[in-house]
């Protein structure tokens, strides 16, 4: 049999240098990589049933999207491999709704919003006058489970009848509802932020939510800021949802309060700034793939 420290398997395209970075690092550091692709997903899958194959661990990076790589999770997470994120905690924080009541009742600040149940389950809905009112114009309309690339999501709804037009394009989601949020002016930049949490670090980087474009967030403007929060919240969502690599977008008010935004994102996008203008900083993705590499070590060699 062949064994191989850790697995990442990939279909995304621009994967291609986050999956070269990670495996640099773990080569550097004497663990074995291994890549799953499209061209060897069904070979691999095979290989372990067969028992060809193992790995200590795997960053599953595709399955999402195409389920011939389905089998390979499945089969890892039977044998009890180390997943870096496990798919039952996948599937628990990938529900927005969920999120919001989770982070709510464990004292993270989220923008004020309605959920509304499935359209299939409730064709008609009432919400009053006074509830809309708060939503504030324009507000956000949200599926809570379709999720990836900002898909289904409206930022700029206007009236309820935008609200009941969308909820039918996935009528068998629940929505959200959500007060758009406007963050304080930090020296000339918006306060939005997007924290990284990689197998227990947490990750900050300032991230403009209208140009979507990444800045590293340095130590002395986590002082001159105040940006301690960003650990806080982000450390938190990781408690709730047992992940251990994602990503989710903080902004700081206008009164100073820290909103969790978008909530939780397990695929997050690493492209790198080197090669793409809005990409994640090269110094921040080489971070993730250091403190992945080092939970593999630690997981598989230090028990």
């Amino acid at each position: 049999m062949e064994y191989f420290d850790f697995a990442v398997s990939y279909i995304w395209e621009y994967d291609v240098e986050f999956v070269k970075i990670l495996e640099d690092t773990f080569l550097e550091n004497e663990l074995s990589f291994y890549v799953i692709w499209d061209e060897n997903a069904t070979y691999v899958a095979d290989a372990l049933k067969n028992r060809k194959l193992d790995f200590g661990a795997y960053l599953d990076r595709a399955s999402d999207v195409d389920e011939r790589f389905e089998p390979i999770g499945k089969i890892l997470t039977r044998r009890k491999k180390l997943i870096i994120n496990p798919y039952d905690k996948i599937e628990f924080a990938s529900d927005k709704a969920t999120m919001h009541l989770e982070f709510i009742a464990n004292g993270i600040y989220t923008p004020y919003t309605i959920i509304i149940p499935p359209y299939k389950k409730n064709k008609f809905i009432y919400i009053s006058i006074a509830d809309l009112a708060k939503l504030g114009r324009p507000f956000i309309i949200k599926p809570a489970n379709t999720t990836g690339g900002g898909i289904g999501v409206v930022t700029g709804a206007e009236t309820l009848e935008d609200a009941l037009k969308e909820r039918k394009q996935f009528d068998a989601d629940k929505y959200l509802l959500q007060e758009k949020i406007e963050p304080t002016i930090l020296d000339g930049r918006r306060a939005w932020f997007r924290c990284f949490w990689s197998c227990g670090k947490v990750i900050p980087t300032w991230w403009d939510d209208l140009t979507h474009v990444y800045k590293i967030v340095y130590p002395e403007e986590i002082e001159k800021y105040k940006l301690y929060e960003l650990y806080k919240i982000t450390r938190k969502i990781h408690k709730i949802t047992g992940m251990n690599f994602f990503s989710t977008e903080i902004a700081i008010t206008k009164d100073n309060k820290f909103v969790s935004i978008d909530y939780v994102n397990d695929q997050c996008d690493m492209r790198p700034k080197s090669n793409h203008y809005d990409g994640v900083p090269d110094e921040v993705i080489y971070d993730i793939a250091y403190y992945m590499m080092n939970f593999v070590y630690k997981n598989l060699y230090q028990k």
